[in-house]
C-alpha cells in the first residue's frame, strides 16, 4: 500500500487479495488468507492494520438478514425539503426513525434519498405518515417499493 501526494491509496495485489478475501467475509481467517498469498499470518496482520489505520477499512460490521426479523418491505423514499438550508435539520430527525437504515443528499429531483426497512406495507404507511412526513421542512416525498434486490456487492479490487 503506498498513499499518494493527493491522498490516493495505491494497492498491491497483496492488498487487493487481502481485502477483496475481508469483504467476502471479514471473519475470514488471517491463516487462510497467508495461505493463499503465500506469506506468514504476521505479514497479513501488519497489512490489515496498515490498511485500517490509512482509514481505507472503515470498519467490520455483522450484517443481519433484516427478512429473518420480520422486515420484509424495503422501500426507496424521494424526499422534497421546502428549502435546502433544511437539510442538516431534517437528517437529525430522520436518524431518530430506525427504519431509515440510508440516507443520501442528492442532485436531481429529490433533496434526499433514504432506505427504510418495515415489516410490512402498513408499518411503511405509518413511518411515512407519522414520521418522515411529519418532519419540519419536509415537503413531501416520493416513494418507491422494492420488490428484489438482483445485486448487493461493494466495488472489487
Amino acid at each position: 500500500m503506498r498513499i499518494t501526494e493527493t491522498g490516493i491509496i495505491e494497492l498491491d495485489g497483496i492488498d487487493k487479495i487481502i481485502l477483496n478475501a475481508m469483504m467476502d467475509d471479514a471473519k475470514a481467517p488471517v491463516a487462510q488468507i497467508a495461505r493463499e498469498v503465500g506469506v506468514s499470518s504476521t505479514a497479513i496482520h501488519q497489512r490489515i492494520k496498515k490498511l485500517d489505520e490509512s482509514g481505507l477499512i472503515e470498519s467490520t460490521k455483522t450484517y443481519i438478514n433484516p427478512k429473518k426479523l420480520g422486515y420484509t418491505t424495503i422501500a426507496y423514499v424521494g424526499v422534497f425539503l421546502d428549502k435546502s438550508s433544511q437539510y442538516t435539520s431534517v437528517v437529525s430527525s430522520l436518524k431518530e426513525l430506525p427504519e431509515v437504515v440510508e440516507c443520501h443528499f442528492t442532485t436531481g429531483n429529490y433533496a434526499l434519498f433514504i432506505k427504510i426497512l418495515c415489516k410490512n406495507n402498513d408499518h411503511l404507511m405509518h413511518i411515512l405518515n407519522v414520521g418522515i412526513q411529519q418532519i419540519e421542512g419536509v415537503n413531501r416525498t416520493e416513494t418507491f417499493i422494492s420488490l428484489e434486490q438482483g445485486i448487493q456487492r461493494q466495488v472489487k479490487l
